[in-house]
């Protein structure tokens, strides 16, 4: 055979495998939008019990037998969303009933700003103002994103029933996974790494959102606003999103004290919101997570509409620590290290 046929041949052969794996991806991604209901409460039982690994292996240097400390953690755990899916469920309730209240106070507001825009010669429609300027909006759609998540949270059993057997379980896991992968010996240092880099994003993670999301409540408690304690679970969940979470959580807790303290506080607030997130995304995360994690704006602001649209509500807020696994994962192989590069942030 000659060069030029060899050559040839090579070409066809790499254009059919990636036409190959082109076709395999689709049929796994419309396989996992079709599961979605089973994986969704999978997945948040991965996550809990990722973020929980670390207490379970505290618990042990402690010499704290393992269900005792399982149980506690759990316990804990049961205690806080049944509090936060109380807290919550009440918040939306008295927001939906204020929502009306809300816009008429706008729809006021606006008609004062049109009468002294005329008296300059600016003719503006109030209803124009309403149709696109709509704070009401904003506080609705974080009140559907929050409803999205407390539907998934129905199967609270299912989720607490999972997380226990994983927790369990991950002491066993790493062997697994070297016997899968055919290492007895132990020596592929990519798994551990994998592992050890998953656990400590999402723990440390975990903590920021949590230290986020109540110096959130706490500044609206100051500020006077109503559902403070709403606005700052709103926080701590979109703070897994970095860059635009904030922005996400910032603006249904502005348009309110827009409309219920005026354009001032509103602005301190925003100021607020801008300072809290800059110390906690810039000084305290850096600090414990180190900067060879970070993902670029682009790929963060990808990810949100991808899982979003893959999995839904908690796709969005799961999204970037999903993608965090895999870019992780990717760095643990020589042949998909392009890729991770190509998902990292420009400091990376």
């Amino acid at each position: 055979m000659s060069v030029l046929g060899k050559t040839e041949r090579v070409k066809s052969e790499g254009v059919l495998k990636v036409l190959l794996v082109t076709a395999a991806l689709f049929v796994v991604l419309a396989g996992i939008k079709t599961a979605a209901n089973i994986l969704v409460p999978f997945l948040l039982s991965v996550f809990v019990a990722i973020i929980c690994n670390p207490l379970i292996v505290k618990a042990s240097k402690y010499k704290i037998p393992k269900p005792f400390a399982v149980v506690a953690i759990i316990a804990v755990i049961m205690l806080i969303a049944l509090s936060l899916g109380g807290l919550v469920g009440k918040s939306l309730r008295e927001l939906s009933e204020l929502l009306p209240e809300y816009k008429a106070q706008l729809n006021v507001q606006f008609v004062w700003l049109t009468n002294k825009l005329a008296e300059y010669n600016f003719q503006i429609s109030s209803e124009i103002l309403m149709e696109y300027f709509d704070p009401s909006a904003a506080m609705g759609l974080a009140a559907d994103m929050l409803s999205g998540l407390g539907g998934v949270m129905a199967n609270l059993f299912l989720i607490i029933i999972t997380v226990i057997f994983m927790l369990f379980e991950a002491s066993s896991l790493p062997r697994k996974l070297h016997l899968a992968l055919d290492d007895p010996e132990m020596r592929l240092q990519q798994i551990d790494r994998f592992l050890e880099s998953v656990n400590n994003y999402l723990a440390i993670k975990t903590l920021v959102s949590i230290g986020t999301g109540c110096c959130v409540s706490f500044m609206l408690w100051m500020f006077g606003l109503d559902f403070y304690l709403l606005w700052g679970v709103l926080a701590f969940l979109l703070n897994y999103i970095p860059n635009i979470g904030s922005i996400i959580a910032a603006v249904p807790a502005m348009s309110l004290a827009l409309l219920q303290l005026g354009p001032a506080p509103a602005g301190l607030i925003g100021l607020g919101y801008l300072t809290i997130n800059t110390v906690m995304g810039n000084v305290v995360e850096p600090r414990y997570l180190g900067k060879g994690l970070g993902l670029s704006t682009l790929v963060v602001f990808l990810s949100l509409i991808f899982w979003g649209w893959l999995l839904g509500t908690v796709g969005m807020l799961l999204s970037v620590p999903l993608t965090m696994i895999i870019k992780i994962g990717l760095e643990a192989s020589q042949e998909g290290r392009w890729i991770s590069v190509l998902l990292s942030g420009d400091e990376d």
